[in-house]
């Protein structure tokens, strides 16, 4: 069994990809403005139990519409030795496609996927979609 892994998911949003990527790209600190239920600054809530995560960006591509993050310190790295989330949006004709991939090393065989990270990925995607709709209107 690896103890390296990846996850991906796509997400179907109404907002425009720019505007979607901007969130991550020019205002990562407001997504907890956003949903204030799931992110609360850097502390992450899943499933009822708080999860501390510290991340930086590591690289930025306003061409596609890409943000890279690694998690550098917090609850995530006792059970991975790295984590790597990145987020694309995609311009289709009405609305956008968002996909995540999360890149992660787990520190021992009997760690599990990091699913419920990837359902917060696609929660925060719908989160952040209705706000900017909301805005939109």
């Amino acid at each position: 069994m690896s103890l390296v892994g990846q996850l991906e998911t796509d997400v179907e949003i109404k907002a425009p990809a720019r505007k979607f990527h901007d969130v991550f790209s020019c205002r990562p600190h407001h997504i907890s403005n956003v949903c204030p239920e799931k992110i609360q600054g850097v502390d992450l809530h899943e499933d009822g139990v708080p999860e501390v995560a510290k991340e930086i960006i590591e690289a930025i591509d306003d061409e596609n519409n890409s943000t890279s993050f690694k998690v550098i310190e917090g609850h995530l790295l006792e059970k991975y030795k790295n984590f790597h989330l990145i987020v694309q949006a995609t311009q289709k004709e009405e609305g956008s496609l968002v996909h995540w991939i999360l890149k992660y090393e787990k520190v021992s065989e009997d760690i599990p996927e990091p699913k419920g990270m990837l359902k917060l990925a696609i929660d925060v995607t719908k989160d952040i979609d209705a706000h900017l709709m909301e805005q939109a209107n």
